[in-house]
């Protein structure tokens, strides 16, 4: 199977809001991209800089686990997470969904 049928077929069976335990992997440049997250599928798992505290020293560092829920998932072959622990999450989320995605409490257990 090729990377693009194994991403579809991991895609099909993702939904917004699905929870995750996951193992950080790498944090390349701590407050100016995201992390990138091992969630024990052969696709990899990524928390943008946008969802995470401002502060970098508040980010999650290699070798944590924790929980994520699936945020988003498109042509990119990489599902996109969010923290499920308020301490890993931006402070001001609430905020921030209402500005830039209000629908995501209608979204989650919908197909991505």
């Amino acid at each position: 199977m090729d990377l693009d049928e194994e991403w579809a077929q991991i895609r099909e069976g993702l939904h917004f809001g699905q929870l995750f335990k996951g193992t950080v992997v790498r944090v390349p440049r701590p407050g100016a991209i995201g992390i990138f997250v091992d969630i024990g599928l052969s696709i990899g798992g990524f928390v943008d800089v946008l969802l995470l505290p401002e502060q970098s020293e508040s980010w999650p560092a290699e070798g944590t686990v924790t929980g994520f829920e699936v945020w988003w998932a498109d042509s990119r072959k990489q599902i996109r997470l969010k923290p499920t622990d308020p301490q890993y999450l931006r402070e001001d989320f609430t905020d921030f969904v209402n500005r830039f995605r209000p629908s995501w409490p209608s979204e989650v257990g919908h197909p991505v």
